[in-house]
């Protein structure tokens, strides 16, 4: 014997059902953290805001991620400390990195500090960025100094950050804040600073294979 549902009621049950799926498929459309390995929590959807590159053309992915992650960190430092800096060791260095003191400041001063602002692409900072990275790397130096006219005119920024022998995201910017044989720290205090704009641009290196700068401006 069949049992015909009122037209009412019938029409009640196929809109729920549109809605849960509809739920379902927006909800498994929303993309995973590039942290979501040390944390779920990071796939909480306020962090998204922190992917301020998601529509800067004139960047890889991978320059994309950088900045990402970056923002990441200064928004919930806290956080990071407690899954990425924690688990990173154990992750890419088989522990041995736990007993580094430049690694160790790193966890505490993570842990105490605060939300920071979030930092946006800015084409100008990347173009001097691309300028310093695509040069020094083809020239296999070094440092801060430009050796070109191309690159002098392309100077923009109040800080930089340059990192040698990464390409994958996480590592480069873990790298600029351990900071390990910098004593005055000056790539972490960059990365963690009042600047507002950034540029990043990842290239090959003759000596080291990769090179990453990092552009900051106010």
């Amino acid at each position: 014997m069949k049992f015909l549902l009122p037209p009412v009621l019938l029409a009640c049950l196929m809109i729920f059902a549109s809605f849960r799926s509809t739920k379902q498929i927006s909800l498994s459309t929303v993309p995973s953290s590039p942290l979501s390995t040390y944390s779920a929590a990071w796939n909480d959807t306020k962090y998204l805001r922190c992917n301020t590159a998601a529509n800067a053309k004139y960047m890889t992915a991978t320059e994309k991620e950088v900045i990402y992650i970056l923002n990441l960190a200064r928004m919930n430092p806290v956080l990071f400390a407690s899954t990425v800096v924690k688990k990173y060791p154990d992750t890419y260095f088989n522990g041995y990195m736990k007993n580094s003191a430049y690694y160790k400041s790193l966890l505490d001063t993570m842990s105490r500090l605060k939300t920071m602002n979030l930092l946006y692409p800015d084409s100008l900072c990347f173009a001097g960025a691309q300028c310093h990275a695509l040069n020094s790397g083809a020239e296999g130096y070094v440092g801060h100094n430009r050796s070109t006219e191309e690159c002098r005119k392309k100077w923009y920024y109040n800080g930089e950050c340059c990192n040698y022998g990464h390409n994958n995201p996480l590592d480069i910017i873990m790298s600029l804040l351990i900071d390990e044989d910098v004593p005055s720290l000056g790539h972490r205090n960059i990365c963690l600073g009042s600047y507002k704009k950034i540029g990043v641009s990842i290239q090959f290196h003759r000596v080291y294979r990769y090179t990453a700068v990092l552009d900051f401006h106010y």
